[in-house]
């Protein structure tokens, strides 16, 4: 009890009026630290990997002790091959023979410049823990560089950002095996059979400085986890285009957990999982009162174009250590326009596991890549739920780090999966348009409608540039890039017309 009058008076000089609301919030324990604390008998239980091929080292074995909850495990690559005539030469192929490690789920490379690219192949083979099966080779998406903050941002310019691939979901794994390999784009597109005949091609451009191989341990739901909450990160530096910073840079776990929360208090209950699902007229008597003080007379008269609010699961639904993330909400304008992307994870996800890949991905994005924070505002899973991304209110324009060049003004969307071959089922089409029908209405946009950027620096436009784009985009729209997926690109105009009906347009 001592301890909790404590921290009442901290919640009370801290964080000021939420503090009742604080105090009334279950204590989130923590994802843990990789080697902050004793294993607990519930982990300790974990079944001892598998004997690896082949015989595992020292360090190894060190490796291969059960995880702590809530891991990242980063191991620096090896040089595979080396050219004969010229050894010293950078090693054009890396890895990591197979090996035994503690558990993880998800898997990346990074290194050490953000704006240095991985031209290449990374491929990635896995042992599922508890049956010691391994999977074939599988390939890790390289081009990743477009999901990230604008350039000249706070977020960009911390010094701890990493260049990096998209994560691969694997499923819980206690073995791996890696290589990459450096690759000339000619030389990659002859391998995929798309040229014939003999000819000179460029020599292989050199691998990335600093390549390292991750391994996330997305831990237990927070709710279910115990220990003590890792501290968030102070901010680092003023925000560009006069976005918002809350005051508190320096708060514990707990209150970051009351901070998280208490953006949503207008929506949910405090500490809520989920925010619930409201009708239209529901939905009308709140979008009003959220705009009460903006609107014109002739607004407030006028019926409001919004789409129902659909039921979002909170950060506490999912399990988000607060702690991770730097402290404090970054906001900026307005939202015009919404940016459709998927993960590149992996579509062998299945929908209970959700949770589990949301904190893998938040970990990565913030341990592994040095974010602020998970880059996406939402993510929606195949089973067409959606999770609340990144910290800072479902109803406010929080600023992401997700379509890089576009991240003001914007929001993005993040199908979980990967959809470049594969199509996106039925259920998340239509959680998009769910989605953008009431967001994008809160701000009176209409999804079927063309809106301007202002573009902050892209592959595909200058900075400065005023771009015109769908309200709903896909992320190519912004930047060079595959992603959303062919497949899910192609449902755009589907979700934006869906979209528009959910308004009543």
């Amino acid at each position: 009890m001592s301890k909790i009058r404590g921290m009442r008076g901290f919640l009370a000089s801290s964080i000021g009026v939420t503090c009742a609301a604080a105090l009334a919030l279950p204590l989130t324990p923590p994802a843990f630290a990789a080697t902050a604390r004793p294993v607990p008998a519930a982990e300790a239980a974990r079944p001892a990997p598998h004997a690896g091929t082949p015989a595992t080292t020292p360090s190894d074995r060190r490796a291969a002790e059960p995880s702590a909850a809530g891991s990242t495990q980063s191991l620096p690559l090896e040089p595979l091959t080396r050219d004969r005539a010229t050894p010293s030469a950078p090693a054009t192929e890396q890895g990591l023979p197979r090996r035994a490690v503690r558990h993880f789920s998800l898997v990346g490379v990074v290194w050490d410049d953000p704006d240095a690219e991985l031209h290449g192949r990374v491929q990635v083979r896995t042992r599922t823990a508890g049956t010691g099966t391994w999977s074939g080779w599988q390939d890790v998406e390289t081009h990743n560089a477009d999901h990230a903050a604008d350039p000249d941002t706070p977020e960009r310019a911390s010094g701890r950002v990493r260049g990096a691939t998209a994560p691969l979901w694997v499923g819980d794994s206690d073995g791996v095996e890696l290589r990459v390999r450096s690759e000339s784009d000619d030389s990659a597109a002859d391998s995929a059979g798309h040229t014939s005949g003999t000819r000179n091609l460029p020599a292989a451009p050199p691998l990335p400085s600093g390549l390292r191989l991750e391994l996330v341990d997305p831990g237990e739901d927070d709710a279910a986890s115990s220990g003590d909450e890792e501290e968030p990160r102070a901010a680092g530096g003023a925000n560009a285009e006069n976005s918002a910073l809350t005051e508190n840079s320096a708060l514990t776990g707990t209150s970051a957990v009351a901070e998280a929360s208490a953006v949503n208090a207008d929506l949910a209950p405090f500490g809520a999982t989920e925010i619930a699902a409201l009708s239209r007229t529901e939905t009308e008597q709140e979008y009003l009162a959220l705009n009460a003080g903006e609107l014109t007379e002739r607004q407030l008269q006028a019926k409001p174009y919004v789409g129902p609010r659909p039921g979002i699961v909170t950060r506490r639904g999912w399990g988000a250590n607060e702690g991770l993330r730097e402290s404090g909400f970054r906001y900026t304008k307005k939202v015009k326009a919404a940016f459709v992307h998927h993960t590149a994870s992996g579509n062998n996800y299945r929908c209970s596991q959700v949770p589990s890949l949301i904190r893998s991905i938040y970990r990565y994005h913030v341990k592994s890549m040095g974010w602020r924070d998970i880059g996406y505002n939402f993510l929606i899973d195949k089973c067409g739920k959606i999770y609340e991304g990144r910290a800072g209110g479902v109803a406010k324009p929080v600023l992401g780090a997700h379509t890089l060049g576009f991240n003001s003004n914007s929001m993005g969307i993040a199908v979980l999966g990967s959809y470049g071959a594969t199509k996106p089922s039925k259920s998340a089409v239509k959680a998009v348009a769910r989605l953008t029908a009431w967001k994008l209405g809160l701000y009176r946009v209409n999804p079927k409608g063309k809106t301007y950027l202002k573009s902050a620096g892209s592959n595909l436009h200058r900075k400065g540039k005023k771009v015109r784009l769908n309200v709903i985009s896909g992320h190519r729209d912004g930047f060079k890039t595959e992603c959303p997926g062919r497949k899910l690109y192609g449902k755009l105009g589907s979700a934006r017309s869906k979209a528009a009906r959910y308004q009543g347009r």
